[in-house]
């Protein structure tokens, strides 16, 4: 794989692939076609903000011609057998595999994300496929509900076509994650990945073709959210949108998808908290704080954004965590040895510099961080960025940051523990380090996340629900839990012998 590679090797590979990506773009695939777009746009790589290729950019006539396609397509996949649909979810397991290599080296000068994460996030997507693939012939299953009079039992159906947003910073694992679940369902589905990282999910919609599936049952649209996502969410052939993105993004989808009623799944934002008491394990505690913040260059919704570290230990710990977060290497993301890299553009750099600012004059210290490394200046290149002594009310505390850049506050005890980690608008993750098992449970029946983890980094266990609470979310993935929002559930009620009916207007 490319993260076992030398750096020379691993760049080698990455200009042939990207090569080929150059001279033929990004297209649309529409009902099993490839077309150009409306217009054109560029995508470039974080590296050095250099011209990968020119992306076709879709308009609202190209979402009605995908959206067609999906919605003509979606009886025959529905009806399709069960062994067969799984069988073309296989191969495109086995083929995402096949490509891995490709896949995570152009998703690295894509989106700015090392290597050493990509060859991982590109076989994860792998498993996704074959996961859902185990669980087609399942789908539909529901329940038998007998009452005396009656038999109930209920089935699974696949809503219809649907359509995925996705986002930015692992473009090619996510669309897996939204996409498998809704072919194994027997929806169709109309794609518009994130307009800073699209290289990916071309290779991913031609892997479904490759795999067997039929015309119209995967489209992929390229744009932007205020032309192709808008008309995408308001268009009234799509039945339901999956989306991973910002907040404010999913606010907009859900009064988009208004008028029509649309089923709404959500991934949203998150400032989740880690929270560390002083009978931890401190230095697993160390290490999962820092991979959980600085890994994916902190471009991660899960990411553990705010330390809360308990007073006894508070001095020690961020003491160490600083000397550790100032060796965190950073370079050029097909550099097997880089833990972080260039963030995805120039502008979302400029964003992150604003909060290391924000810090200072809001009266935290900054430990460590902030501006470009020397000899990195051409790309969008931070320095891994640690600030202390900061307080649950100030912004940097408050809003979603989205790169290496973790804060560090004080507590006194279990109460106030849980009153700054609740105290932001978002509830996606929350990380709790104690050896206390009676405090390890209430702390996590009490922080208000959708997931949860003890003594542990993420970990994600695929039949597992994922999602969050607040302004992190609506709706769970994983497991059946995304056959909840891909099919509906209905109710088959058959009468069991001559039960009493009523006679209205009987003499």
């Amino acid at each position: 794989m490319a993260s076992g590679a030398s750096v020379e090797q691993n760049m080698q590979k990455a200009a042939e692939y990207r090569a080929a990506v150059a001279q033929r773009g990004v297209k649309n695939l529409i009902n099993g076609e490839w077309v150009d777009g409306a217009a054109e746009f560029t995508t470039s790589s974080p590296i050095d903000n250099s011209l990968i290729c020119r992306v076709a950019e879709g308009d609202a006539a190209d979402i009605d011609r995908a959206a067609q396609a999906a919605w003509e397509a979606f009886p025959a996949w529905a009806a399709l057998k069960a062994k067969t649909r799984r069988d073309i979810l296989y191969r495109f397991a086995e083929l995402i595999e096949e490509n891995a290599e490709r896949i995570s080296l152009l998703e690295s000068l894509d989106t700015g994300q090392p290597i050493r994460f990509m060859s991982k996030a590109a076989l994860r997507g792998a498993a996704n496929f074959r996961f859902f693939a185990d669980r087609v012939e399942g789908a539909r299953d529901g329940l038998s509900l007998p009452a005396d009079d009656h038999l109930n039992y209920t089935i699974r159906q696949p809503i219809g076509p649907v359509g995925v947003i996705t986002p930015w910073n692992t473009p090619f694992m996510l669309s897996t994650w939204k996409i498998a679940p809704a072919l194994a369902a027997g929806c169709t589905v109309v794609h518009k990945p994130a307009e800073l990282s699209p290289v990916t999910a071309q290779i991913l919609s031609e892997l479904g073709l490759a795999a067997g599936l039929p015309p119209g049952v995967l489209n992929l649209v390229n744009g932007f959210g205020e032309t192709a996502g808008k008309a995408l969410t308001e268009h009234p052939h799509i039945k339901a949108i999956a989306f991973v993105g910002e907040t404010v993004t999913g606010s907009l989808i859900m009064q988009q998808g208004a008028p029509t009623l649309k089923r709404v799944h959500f991934e949203l934002g998150g400032k989740n908290p880690v929270i560390v008491f002083a009978d931890a394990d401190l230095d697993r505690a160390l290490d999962a704080a820092i991979f959980m913040k600085y890994s994916l260059n902190g471009e991660r919704c899960t990411s553990s954004s705010r330390l809360l570290v308990e007073e006894p230990i508070y001095d020690e710990f961020v003491e160490k965590l600083a000397a550790r977060v100032e060796k965190i290497r950073v370079g050029h993301p097909l550099d097997p040895a880089t833990e972080v890299g260039p963030l995805i553009d120039p502008g979302h750099l400029a964003k992150v510099q604003s909060y290391v600012d924000l810090a200072e004059e809001e009266g935290a210290v900054k430990a460590f961080g902030g501006g470009q490394p020397a000899g990195l200046e051409s790309g969008n290149y931070i320095r891994p960025t640690f600030v202390t002594q900061a307080t649950a009310e100030m912004r940097i505390a408050q809003e979603e940051i989205f790169g290496p850049y973790l804060i560090a506050i004080p507590f006194e005890g279990e109460e106030e523990a849980l009153k700054i980690a609740n105290g932001v608008k978002y509830g996606l993750t929350a990380y709790i380090w104690t050896r206390d098992v009676a405090r390890a449970l209430k702390m996590a029946h009490e922080v208000e996340a959708g997931m949860v983890w003890v003594n542990s980094q993420n970990v994600r266990h695929l039949p597992t629900p994922f999602g969050g609470v607040k302004s992190s979310g609506i709706g769970r993935d994983g497991g059946d839990y995304s056959f909840d929002f891909y099919m509906e559930t209905k109710n088959i009620s058959i009468a069991l012998g001559d039960h009493p009916i009523s006679r209205l207007g009987a003499s």
